[in-house]
């Protein structure tokens, strides 16, 4: 009686899980070999991470991203990708600014 009102039953595992496969959001560089390089990359990670925040998607993310999974379609260009994003987090009428995004 302990399924009552349960679709399914999950399967119980006592494996533990295993990641088969990871894929960076950023394409993987060559480490830098010296300091001001390692001081660029991490400036260029605190960056992105900083835009992410605040809400301002990354351009160049989403063209990796179409090539890698989707390289039939076409990718959107900078101007068309950042009215997309900027539309789904503000919906509004007919163009307009319909919410104040402060």
């Amino acid at each position: 009686m302990a399924n009552v009102g349960l679709p399914f039953r999950p399967q119980q595992t006592t494996a533990p899980r295993i990641i088969t496969r990871c894929i960076p959001l950023v394409p993987v560089v060559a480490h830098p070999t010296h300091f001001w390089g390692w001081v660029r990359l991490i400036a260029q990670r605190m960056a992105q991470s900083f835009r992410l925040m605040v809400g301002v998607q990354d351009y160049g993310n989403y063209v990796n991203h179409m090539r890698r999974h989707h390289p039939e379609t076409p990718p959107m260009s900078e101007r068309d990708f950042h009215r997309y994003c900027l539309d789904a987090r503000f919906p509004s009428k007919a163009g307009k600014l319909g919410k104040c995004p402060c």
